[in-house]
């Protein structure tokens, strides 16, 4: 870790909180190797790394999800609701839909596996830093296959394209059925691999065609119309 390089370098400054040693530092030694990447400080568990975010404001941070204490889910709750411009990329051993929707939902812009290498990282903390979200292939997978999973009870059957109501698209219809199941905007981005901007404009044009105000009311005309 080196000293602060000013703004406008051109280097993202990053925060690396692990309470593995080792995985720790190594993460700080493999990016400090990359020119356009300054590792500023490093956290050993949740309440570190609000506490050297807030000291150091860094562009991103890059966080273990299960660590002793206060836990890398919580931490990003947190970090979201404080610290809003820091980017939160996950860096964890753990792909399960559970685990992915928490750290997503708490605020999290990108979930990657411990199996990434450092380009992988570097990228995904770039592209957080820029407003993007990047999952790990095997998180996306998990994503998908919960969104495929079985309608509930009383659930209509999908509707084929052609039959779509209120003029809907089927990526309209798409994004609709995964607002009725409960996902929030970056879910929905990092499960679909499009920018935040394209879903919000998406979603702009499935209230407009559905006459709805707000999500409720999308959930609701989803429901009568089947795509829930």
């Amino acid at each position: 870790m080196t000293g602060g390089t000013g703004p406008g370098s051109g280097v993202l400054r990053v925060i690396v909180a692990d309470d593995q040693a080792s995985v720790r530092e190594g993460l700080v030694v493999l990016l400090d190797l990359l020119p356009d990447i300054e590792v500023i400080a490093a956290a050993v568990n949740g309440q570190q790394a609000l506490d050297l975010v807030a000291e150091h404001h860094p562009d991103a941070i890059l966080l273990d999800l299960h660590m002793p204490g206060m836990d890398g889910t919580e931490a990003a709750r947190l970090l979201t609701a404080r610290h809003p411009d820091v980017a939160i990329v996950v860096l964890t051993t753990y792909a399960d839909d559970t685990s992915i929707m928490a750290a997503l939902r708490a605020g999290a812009r990108s979930y990657l596996t411990k199996d990434a290498d450092r380009t992988v990282i570097a990228q995904a903390l770039h592209g957080a830093a820029s407003g993007l979200s990047v999952l790990a292939p095997t998180a996306q997978a998990t994503l998908l296959s919960a969104a495929d999973a079985p309608p509930s009870a009383g659930a209509g059957p999908p509707i084929p394209a052609a039959e779509l109501p209120a003029g809907l698209t089927p990526r309209e219809a798409e994004i609709l059925t995964l607002i009725a199941r409960g996902l929030t905007n970056p879910e929905i981005t990092a499960m679909l691999v499009l920018s935040s901007h394209t879903i919000k404009t998406h979603i702009s044009r499935i209230f407009a065609k559905t006459g709805s105000a707000n999500r409720t009311e999308a959930v609701r005309f989803a429901r009568t119309h089947g795509l829930a």
